[in-house]
C-alpha cells in the first residue's frame, strides 16, 4: 500500500472512529498507543504488564498498529493517539507540518537494524552504484535518512537517484518484482527479506544511521497527564530490562505477536540493541537539529524547525 493510500485510509479510519476516540469523561479512560511491528512497544504490548498498572489509574490501553512512523504521526496530528514511537526522521517532518508532538524519551542506538538491500543477483555492490537507480523507501522515515547519508558519502545527491516512495510491504514486493533496484528498510522487514535469501545488503546502516527509537507524545496529553506518561515510560523501561537477556523468549513472543516468521524475528533480535530508555539529552537534540537542517538544505523539509521546541522541560525519571 502506497503512503498516499495509507493517508487516505487513515483519514477514513479517523472519521469512522476506528483508530480510537477518547470516551466521555468517566472512570474508564483510554490511553491510545501507536506502535510498529518489532519496535520495543511490541514487547510491552505482548508482555501484558502495562494494562493492570493503568487500570489502577482508571485507564485502559488501546494499541493501534502502523506500518511506519509517518502515518503514526499523522494519526497523532488528527488527535487519535496519545503516545507513539518512530525513528529519527518522522518527528522532524511532523514538527515542520505543525503536528503538536513532543519527545519524551529515546532508546539506545541499533545501527545494524537498517540497510539498503538489493536482489541477490544485482550488480550493485555499494552506495556509488545507486546512481541512476530506482531506490525505494518510506518518505520521511529513518530509511530516508539512510538513503540521504549513503548518497552524500559517495558524492551523490538525491537528484542522482530515482526515489520511489513505498510502504515497507510495497517496497519488498517492488524489489522482488523488479519495480525498484534497491530498497532502504529497517527490521523486521529487513530481516524477513533476508531470511528468504533472495536479497543481500549493498550498504550497511552502521556508521550512517544510529537506528534509535524516539518515544513521542501528543503535547496536550503530556500537559494534562504527565503521571500517565511517566508510568508508561517506567513500565517500558522495566520490560526492556527483562527482555535484554532473554532474546529467545522475546523472539517467540514477538513472532506470535507480529505473525512474522520466528527465524526472521530471531535474526532481527540478534542485532537489536534498543533496550535502554533514556531521557532526551542536549546531544540527541543537537543530532536531530543537524538532520533537520540538512533536510532543509536538500529541499526535503519545507521549512526550518527548532527541535528543542518539541522537548518539554519535564523530568520523567529517566537516566541520561
Amino acid at each position: 500500500m502506497r503512503p498516499r493510500r495509507i493517508s487516505v485510509l487513515l483519514a477514513v479510519w479517523v472519521a469512522l472512529g476506528l483508530v480510537g476516540c477518547r470516551p466521555a469523561d468517566g472512570p474508564d479512560r483510554t490511553l491510545r498507543v501507536g506502535y510498529q511491528k518489532w519496535g520495543t512497544y511490541s514487547i510491552l504490548k505482548a508482555s501484558g504488564t502495562l494494562e493492570p498498572k493503568l487500570a489502577a489509574h482508571g485507564y485502559r490501553v488501546e494499541w493501534v498498529e502502523f506500518p511506519a512512523g509517518p502515518p503514526l504521526l499523522e494519526a497523532m496530528n488528527a488527535g487519535s493517539l496519545d503516545l507513539g514511537h518512530t525513528g529519527d526522521s518522522p518527528p522532524l517532518f511532523a514538527q515542520a507540518a505543525g503536528v503538536p508532538l513532543v519527545y519524551v524519551a529515546a532508546s539506545s542506538p541499533s545501527p545494524d537494524s537498517s540497510a539498503v538491500v538489493v536482489p541477490a543477483g544485482s550488480s550493485i555492490r555499494g552506495g556509488a552504484e545507486l546512481k541512476g537507480k530506482r531506490v525505494g523507501f518510506v518518505k520521511g522515515s529513518s530509511a530516508h535518512t539512510l538513503v540521504v547519508r549513503v548518497l552524500e558519502k559517495n558524492g551523490l545527491g538525491v537528484g542522482d537517484i530515482e526515489a520511489v516512495y513505498l510502504s515497507p510491504a510495497d517496497g519488498r514486493v517492488a524489489l522482488e518484482t523488479g519495480g525498484i533496484d534497491a530498497w532502504s528498510v529497517w527490521d523486521p522487514y529487513l530481516a524477513a527479506a533476508e531470511q528468504i535469501g533472495t536479497v543481500r545488503r549493498a550498504v550497511e546502516g552502521r556508521g550512517l544511521v544510529e537506528g534509535r527509537e524516539y518515544y513521542l507524545a501528543a503535547r496536550s496529553f503530556v500537559d494534562s497527564r504527565q503521571d500517565i506518561v511517566r508510568l508508561f515510560l517506567a513500565e517500558l523501561t522495566q520490560v526492556k530490562g527483562w527482555a535484554r537477556d532473554r532474546s529467545d523468549d522475546v523472539a517467540r513472543m514477538l513472532a506470535d505477536e507480529t505473525g512474522i516468521d520466528l527465524g526472521a524475528i530471531a535474526k532481527a533480535e540478534a542485532r537489536r540493541s534498543r533496550y535502554d530508555t533514556r531521557a532526551i539529552t542536549p546531544e540527541l537534540v543537537a543530532a536531530q537539529q543537524a538532520l533537520a537542517d540538512r533536510y532543509v538544505e536538500l529541499g526535503l523539509l519545507p521549512k526550518s524547525i527548532v527541535v528543542a521546541d518539541a522537548v518539554p522541560r519535564i523530568d520523567f525519571g529517566l537516566q541520561e
